[in-house]
């Protein structure tokens, strides 16, 4: 199964995604909201074992202490994005409201990385541009693409270590090269697909 809820205040979305055999799944950018988050895992019976983060901005880390605890599960980022979990200013809320420090990653993700959930799997793709150490995860339900990839638009790269030629080369190289209908599933907004996206998108 594959399913996204946008949560917090910022309506980040957060996805779901676990083997329908063995039930054993992951979390994507909880962002806020843990208690509704938690209820929705035990709704859909999932073992959560893990909680990936696409990047470390606020609005995609929010719950991922208090759902550390009650799932338990361990967070795992790109070390690029690691310092953004433990310092206000560089996951940004520090100037975005109250200021949010967690506990530091339990590991870390990278390139061509596979995580295995039964017959179901994830490939971490490093995408840096919206923040130094973005990455999406490729299943074979969609991409999940973090604020790398938006329908119709792509992650913003104003904020402190983004760039935006790092971001439009990892999309060529690491999205762009997927078959058509690959849908999208990003951090923010409605789903896309690749063809859609090659196609239609004004940044590319």
């Amino acid at each position: 199964m594959l399913e996204g809820r946008a949560m917090g205040s910022m309506a980040a979305n957060c996805y779901l995604y676990a083997s329908d055999v063995t039930k054993r799944g992951v979390l994507v950018d909880p962002g806020g909201e843990a208690k509704r988050i938690y209820r929705w895992v035990l709704e859909k019976d999932i073992k959560v074992e893990s909680i990936l983060l696409t990047h470390g901005h606020l609005d995609h880390i929010g719950a991922v202490d208090e759902l550390r605890e009650l799932l338990p599960a361990k967070v795992y980022i790109h070390v690029a994005d690691a310092d953004m979990l433990t310092d206000a200013r560089k996951n940004m809320s520090a100037y975005f409201g109250p200021r949010l420090v967690f506990r530091a990653a339990d590991g870390f993700l990278s390139d061509g990385q596979v995580i295995t959930l039964g017959e179901k799997s994830l490939q971490v793709l490093t995408t840096p541009g919206h923040s130094p150490g973005s990455v999406c995860f490729l299943t074979p339900d969609g991409l999940l693409s973090g604020d790398t990839l938006f329908a119709g638009s792509i992650g913003r790269t104003d904020f402190p270590g983004g760039s935006l030629e790092e971001l439009l080369r990892g999309v060529e190289e690491k999205l762009l090269v997927l078959p058509d209908e690959t849908p999208v599933y990003p951090g923010h907004g409605e789903s896309t697909t690749i063809g859609r996206e090659r196609s239609e998108n004004p940044f590319l």
